[in-house]
């Protein structure tokens, strides 16, 4: 086996390891993570990201647990044309809050901190134009007729820290994060609650 080859084999290896190093939730519970949730915060190594990171907006997230501890989620993007709309399947794959994006690329999803009342914190390894990279995000949960009373969309510091305290142990650093402005391009919930 050649150098090159043997490098790519002990990498891949090394980043299978890695992603078992990542823990789900204890005792994930999909119908108390069902809901509106505010991507607030994201830090990642892709290299399409880094390169629009600045110009990245809040987006939305609309979960709803399903059959088999799956998920169904709605996803909405302010871009400058409008609002882009998504919809995916989280397919579980082993213990409860660990999933699979087949039709996103995302090759491994996990749900790592989450009160289910205010934040989670939810890492993501995925593939994009052929290239390998993993992203961590925070969610917020939307202040709406579907959302308990108090909620904000505003990251606590309790909230931010325990963000920045997780995403180095997956590799990503500090200059790689995006704080995400909100948009009035597209919102659901806003629309829901007005």
């Amino acid at each position: 086996m050649g150098p090159t080859l043997l490098s790519c084999v002990l990498l891949l290896l090394w980043l299978s390891s890695a992603r078992a190093d990542v823990l789900v939730q204890p005792d994930f519970d999909a119908s108390k993570f069902s809901g509106l949730w505010y991507v607030v915060s994201m830090v990642s190594d892709c290299k399409v990201f880094l390169g629009k990171k600045d110009h990245l907006l809040m987006s939305t997230r609309d979960i709803k647990a399903s059959a088999g501890g799956n998920l169904s989620v709605h996803m909405e993007f302010p871009r400058e044309d409008g609002c882009n709309q998504v919809d995916a399947e989280y397919l579980r794959v082993g213990s409860q809050g660990h999933f699979q994006v087949p039709a996103l690329g995302y090759l491994d999803v996990r749900v790592v901190d989450t009160d289910y009342s205010s934040f989670a914190v939810v890492y993501i390894y995925k593939e994009l134009e052929g290239a390998l990279s993993t992203m961590v995000q925070l969610y917020r949960v939307h202040r709406g007729p579907r959302s308990a009373p108090g909620r904000t969309q505003e990251a606590s510091p309790q909230v931010l820290e325990a963000f920045q305290n997780f995403y180095p142990t997956v590799g990503l650093s500090a200059d790689m994060v995006a704080m995400l402005p909100k948009s009035d391009v597209c919102f659901p919930g806003d629309r829901d609650a007005s």
